[in-house]
């Protein structure tokens, strides 16, 4: 869950006396005003929003500790008193901030006050030993952003791929409405040359190079489609929004949709997807959710929507054992067989559509057990551009499964092949599985009276 809590710049510091030591009182403290906010605001929110209860003097334990591990990281030999928390938290961020003042002096420049205040902040967090409660840098905030929401590039809007057979570049997918789609390009066309130069024997990167360029700017390709070579195609490129969902068609009317995140516009990325494989005569749907390391927690309320018409999606229970469940949005496609692809790196808020799925009967998960993932986190972001992260609930299936280190068994488990080519069931194992399964459901709908061939089968 990523709920963000605004800070103000203009947030007061409390400056109440607390058991501080006396010496170096006539100094001018070396940490800034933000410093401090910071500090107190991560030091309150921990103590308040972590789901699990926390004892004050371990947290200031652990800025002490984090702050001793960077001076000698620094080259700093240092000696810093202990820290004594306070049952005022104000008084507790205050003797924080006074350690951090200390071992800025004791530093002499070798590393800022500012970053010693980001090391009392991590070791703060760090001493409830959760893996996901963590400082982030404005650097890593910002990649953790970029990861949720994709960037944006200026080119033509089409994936590509090397093509095993012909050594051309081939389009494995097209961006719908994107400058390619536009201009008429389709997925599974060999590109044979970008502006008159030949694709054969290049690497993903060289091609993407000469596809990438400047807005506006034209690029024409030579293209392949059904072994016969077709008129060059002339794109114009334009910014173009790395997408969080790919789809395709697969053989026998097979819709598949890659999901690489769950990220701020993946539902409205999936309902395009599939109102356009409908469109295209979709019989059954592959929803590919592995190697999907989750994301936020309204992404995977609107996925999971899609397929599920009713009734819960997923339960969130805080440390006060506060329960809210969620339930379906009303927003679910009409029923088609469902197979959702998952292995070991499927987590988070992979996991709550695929625990939804599951438990509500609308589809088969196949592949390998999940990560086992959970509980959710809110991001908080920091005036200069950092951020903390805290667990602050866990989750339950509509089942009330707790998955935490269990993860979601699959209904089918088949491991993953060596050497896998995602999204080509011939050179996909698990892909394969869950076109098998489909194909099976789908013969077996559309004649009821028929044997089947898959146990699986029945279960939808």
């Amino acid at each position: 869950m990523n709920r963000i809590t605004a800070l103000s710049l203009a947030a007061a510091v409390v400056l109440a006396a607390g058991q501080i030591p006396t010496a170096s009182v006539a100094a001018a403290p070396s940490i800034s005003a933000l410093d401090a906010t910071e500090i107190q605001f991560s030091y309150e929110k921990l103590r308040a929003d972590f789901y699990q209860k926390t004892d004050p003097q371990t947290i200031v334990d652990g800025a002490r500790t984090e702050l001793l591990k960077d001076l000698k990281t620094a080259g700093v030999n240092a000696s810093l008193p202990p820290i004594f928390a306070d049952t005022d938290a104000a008084r507790t961020a205050k003797a924080v901030d006074h350690e951090v003042d200390l071992a800025s002096r004791q530093a002499r420049g070798k590393i800022s006050s500012h970053l010693l205040a980001y090391a009392a902040i991590s070791g703060m967090l760090d001493s409830v030993h959760d893996r996901y409660t963590v400082f982030l840098s404005p650097h890593d905030y910002a990649e953790l952003n970029q990861g949720l929401d994709g960037t944006s590039f200026a080119g033509t809007g089409i994936v590509i791929e090397q093509d095993d057979a012909t050594h051309y570049i081939g389009v494995s997918n097209v961006v719908p409405d994107g400058p390619a789609d536009k201009a008429g390009v389709q997925q599974d066309d060999l590109i044979l040359a970008i502006d008159g130069v030949s694709t054969k024997g290049m690497t993903i990167q060289q091609a993407s190079s000469h596809l990438r360029g400047k807005a506006g700017s034209a690029v024409q390709l030579t293209l392949q489609r059904d072994g016969k070579t077709v008129p060059p195609v002339s794109i114009t490129r334009a910014e173009i929004h790395e997408l969080s969902v790919y789809s395709k068609m697969l053989p026998g009317k097979i819709g598949y949709v890659d999901l690489t995140v769950f990220g701020r516009d993946t539902g409205a990325e999936l309902t395009r997807a599939l109102d356009r494989l409908q469109q295209d005569g979709a019989r059954a749907i592959v929803m590919d959710l592995r190697d999907n390391g989750g994301g936020y927690l309204e992404a995977a309320l609107d996925v999971s929507s899609k397929f599920i018409a009713s009734g819960p999606i997923v339960s969130v229970e805080s440390r006060a054992s506060n329960i809210t469940t969620y339930e379906a949005e009303d927003t679910a496609i009409p029923p088609l067989p469902l197979a959702v692809l998952v292995n070991e790196h499927t987590a988070s808020a992979s996991e709550i559509t695929s625990g939804a799925i599951q438990d509500s009967g609308v589809g088969t998960i196949i592949g390998n057990k999940t990560f086992g993932k959970g509980v959710v986190q809110e991001i908080l972001p920091l005036p200069d551009g950092s951020a903390i992260k805290i667990t602050d609930a866990r989750y339950l299936t509509p089942h009330n499964r707790d998955i935490n280190h269990l993860g979601i068994v699959p209904d089918i488990v088949i491991a993953e092949n060596k050497s896998p080519r995602y999204g080509d069931p011939v050179r996909d194992a698990q892909l394969g599985r869950a076109v098998q399964y489909l194909n099976d459901r789908i013969a077996h709908t559309e004649n009821p009276g028929s044997a089947t061939t898959d146990p699986q089968a029945q279960q939808q």
